[in-house]
């Protein structure tokens, strides 16, 4: 008869302490993305997260190299990261140019280019060896999306990845390849997983939303027990059934959307109240000799009627895009072009860039640059009448209730008043304006829908006061 064992005599099981990654990452929400999908494969292999430099073992810069002052931010980042911890892995676009880096930072543990997971996880491998304990085995891997670098209540949604235009200002292609789209039921069940998990605004993004399925000649997949097309409308419409377990309609936020004909497809369903009545769409400019020095489509008189017949069927549409001045080539009718163009296109956010040339762009070779001084001088007059438009567009908001989701509750002023900082649905985290709250109610949590009296309003921002229950 064997002896009995007392719990008291079982040597205590001691795990390996696992590694800790540290994880700085620039640019576009694309990026952070990459960033997310890392750092879950990295913690389903056993590794920890640190928030600071003197807690890893090492340090991954996911890099930008967009524009050579991204380029310069980059390097500025992977330099800090070397003074501070010494263990440095780069990726990301910058990724691409290995050996300018490493001529700048020979001491770099590696270096791997734009979405390379399992290049860069080797690399991790290699500088930190995951702990392999006998029980670690037993730890549930993670599946992609479990690592989110957003607060919890908002996240970005990448359906594709590398585009295929040939803009003369844009290196993307070259970075990250021509357009690969998910699997559109992968979309949707990452969706779902979020919404589950107390996302309640999912910003789809990608190089191109509207090509979304091109590549795979927008096949079918079964989602649901019916068949769902990979294409951005039935994307969209799928995303619009979604619910909170609250029972809420999340926020589907559609960025870096191209103005294709079935553009218009979605509008609809932004008037039902499906998908949020927001499109993100990188115009560039307005004038079609620079739209065609651009290898851009010159279609901006036809653009003009359609984005009037978008806000007949959904007057709340916002619209936000980017304009480039300073394009080579670029005359004074050309701008004065671009200005009557957004007077009557009264867009709602818009984002000015300065031409700044970029190794491997085409239009690098163009003829006539356009001096720095007259750039600088178009880029104020093109803020000067943006601004404009904005600050009428959020003056005709005074007075009225608009739904709006909470990103961060302050802490109570002297007089015990509580506010915090919001967001309508014109507005994207981090790009757009904000909706700034006095006195909320103590148990406001970031996350919260609530609707809100609009009181006061400026260039960018709206100011109010909660006029209903938070939900």
């Amino acid at each position: 008869m064997g002896r009995a064992i007392m719990a008291s005599q079982i040597p205590p099981i001691v795990l390996p302490e696992a590694p800790k990654v540290g994880m700085v990452s620039l640019g576009c929400p694309k990026a952070l993305v990459d960033s997310e999908r890392i750092l879950t494969r990295l913690r389903a292999d056993g590794y920890a997260m640190s928030a600071d430099y003197a807690g890893a073992d090492v340090v991954l810069v996911n890099t930008c190299g967009f524009l050579d002052s991204a380029k310069e931010e980059s390097l500025a980042a992977i330099g800090e990261a070397i003074a501070e911890n010494g263990r440095v892995i780069v990726t990301g676009c910058m990724g691409n140019e290995a050996e300018a880096i490493r001529a700048k930072f020979p001491q770099v543990l590696a270096v791997t280019g734009a979405h390379q997971y399992e290049a860069v996880v080797e690399a991790v491998h290699e500088a930190a060896p995951p702990s392999m304990g006998p029980y670690i085995d037993l730890i549930p891997q993670a599946e992609p999306g479990d690592v989110k670098l957003t607060p919890r209540h908002y996240g970005y949604l990448k359906i594709s990845e590398g585009c295929n235009h040939a803009c003369a200002f844009c290196i993307i292609p070259s970075l990250r390849g021509k357009l690969a789209s998910r699997r559109v039921d992968a979309v949707l069940r990452e969706a779902e997983k979020l919404v589950a998990a107390g996302t309640k605004e999912l910003l789809v993004i990608s190089q191109d939303t509207s090509a979304y399925g091109v590549d795979v000649r927008h096949e079918e997949r079964m989602w649901k027990g019916r068949p769902v097309r990979t294409h951005m409308t039935d994307l969209a419409r799928e995303l619009g059934q979604l619910r909170t377990p609250e029972g809420d309609t999340p926020w589907v936020r559609l960025h870096y959307v191209y103005p294709y004909p079935h553009v218009d497809a979605v509008i609809p369903l932004m008037a039902e109240g499906l998908v949020t009545p927001y499109l993100d769409i990188p115009f560039q400019h307005a004038s079609p000799s620079v739209l065609r020095a651009m290898k851009r489509p010159a279609n901006e008189a036809k653009v003009l009627d359609r984005i009037k017949s978008w806000r007949e069927i959904c007057p709340d549409l916002t619209i936000r895009s980017s304009f480039v001045v300073g394009f080579p080539g670029e005359t004074e009718a050309d701008f004065e072009y671009l200005l009557e163009w957004l007077e009557e296109a009264q867009l709602d956010r818009v984002g000015g860039f300065r031409f700044e040339p970029v190794a491997g762009a085409a239009a690098n070779d163009l003829s006539n640059p356009v001096p720095e001084d007259v750039k600088e001088e178009r880029y104020a007059r093109l803020m000067e009448k943006t601004e404009a438009i904005s600050a009428a567009k959020l003056a005709a908001k005074v007075g009225r209730t608009i739904r709006v989701i909470v990103d961060e509750v302050g802490e109570p002023d002297e007089d015990g008043d509580v506010g915090a900082t919001a967001r309508s649905q014109a507005d994207a985290p981090e790009i757009d304006g904000a909706v700034y709250l006095r006195n909320v109610p103590a148990d406001l949590q970031p996350g919260d829908f609530a609707t809100v009296l609009v009181e006061d309003a400026d260039a960018h921002d709206l100011y109010g006061v909660i006029a209903g229950d938070p939900q």
